[in-house]
């Protein structure tokens, strides 16, 4: 979870911290007051801009990497630069938003296509490991479904999602639905749309992974006959969308983030490596954490998760940033980046924010 920084700084302070990051994001080296004094057009000495420094290094918000360096920033001096020191670059959504427009072609291109574009144009603007899920079907709304006699021997189910994609399912027919003589062939027609239209009555609008917790016990009487071979249903449409916590990860980028200076110790790289192929499910709940039943996804834009706010341990070197993206209200997909905790902030909350929206009003 992100920590809670409160302090109370002066102007002069947070331009001296926001100085200072912004120097050590670009060089990776420890930023003294000389440096800021003659880089940053300071219009004080450098002995006041070392006492501010050191103030900030008491406030645990810079420190001192080895003795007699300059300072660089702690996790929770990243966190006041995120939520209070900058905004996300303007011209670096400019350049996302015209990449997607000229490189990806979502009219004829599968899902796992176009996730597969999206994600590496992501990862070479931004220069980290991009993640996106695929969609979860689970959360998707059911529009209508249909169920239509094939022949004599099974039954087509017709089913449109929110996305108005459709899908189709073919069953065996059930006993109740079995005519072997070949008569009576309309009844059963009639029966299936009678059938559908109750069904239709009952689930449209619910999302699919809340068609398994519905109750059926107490179905009118004219439908009681029916009960199991609605459960059959259900259960066939859960198959058929493998609704699970498992979601397939799109990742790309990797190896310009292990050439980090951050990563230079090779345990950290095989950590991290380790998490990225083989310990998604591990992965999955930092950038899309599922929801329960009945609950939705946080409405917050972009979420920014700092070194040791990480909860895992491979992960503490890094900072982890996402946001959903949605179909209509539904979230059933996140983007990410991850990089070192030294990382172009503004740029990067940028490009996050604008693929999630892209996708979002792509899959709408």
């Amino acid at each position: 979870m992100p920590m809670t920084v409160q302090y109370s700084l002066t102007e002069r302070h947070e331009k001296i911290l926001r100085a200072t990051i912004k120097h050590y994001i670009a060089t990776a080296e420890p930023v003294g007051s000389k440096t800021l004094m003659e880089e940053y057009d300071f219009m004080v000495s450098s002995a006041t801009i070392r006492n501010a420094m050191g103030k900030l290094e008491k406030a645990g918000l810079l420190y001192q990497p080895y003795t007699s360096a300059g300072r660089i920033p702690s996790d929770s001096g990243y966190r006041i630069y995120v939520d209070k020191l900058i905004s996300p670059a303007r011209k670096i959504k400019t350049k996302i938003a015209e990449l997607f427009s000229t490189k990806v072609h979502p009219q004829s291109w599968s899902y796992e296509a176009l996730l597969q574009k999206t994600t590496e144009i992501l990862a070479n603007v931004s220069g980290y490991i991009a993640l996106i899920t695929m969609p979860q079907t689970a959360n998707n709304i059911l529009h209508h479904l249909q169920l239509i006699r094939i022949g004599t021997g099974q039954i087509m189910l017709i089913l449109v999602i929110d996305s108005y994609q459709t899908e189709s399912i073919l069953l065996d027919n059930p006993e109740s639905f079995k005519d072997d003589n070949n008569q009576n062939l309309d009844l059963i027609d009639s029966e299936l749309q009678i059938l559908s239209n109750f069904l239709n009555s009952k689930v449209k609008g619910k999302s699919l992974s809340e068609l398994s917790n519905l109750d059926w016990t107490e179905l009118d009487r004219e439908f009681k006959n029916y009960t199991n071979f609605i459960n059959f249903l259900l259960q066939e449409i859960n198959n058929h969308y493998q609704i699970s916590a498992s979601i397939p990860i799109v990742i790309k980028g990797v190896s310009a983030v292990v050439r980090q200076p951050e990563f230079s110790q090779i345990e950290q790289v095989q950590m991290l490596l380790h998490l990225l192929e083989q310990e998604q499910e591990q992965l999955l709940p930092l950038i899309f954490d599922v929801p329960k039943s009945n609950q939705s996804f946080p409405q917050v834009k972009v979420k920014v998760s700092i070194g040791s706010e990480n909860p895992l341990e491979s992960m503490r070197p890094c900072s982890l940033i996402s946001a959903i993206y949605r179909q209509g209200n539904n979230g059933i997909g996140s983007v990410g980046i991850i990089g070192p905790t030294r990382m172009f902030y503004e740029n990067a909350i940028a490009l996050v924010e604008s693929t999630a929206d892209y996708l979002s009003e792509t899959l709408r």
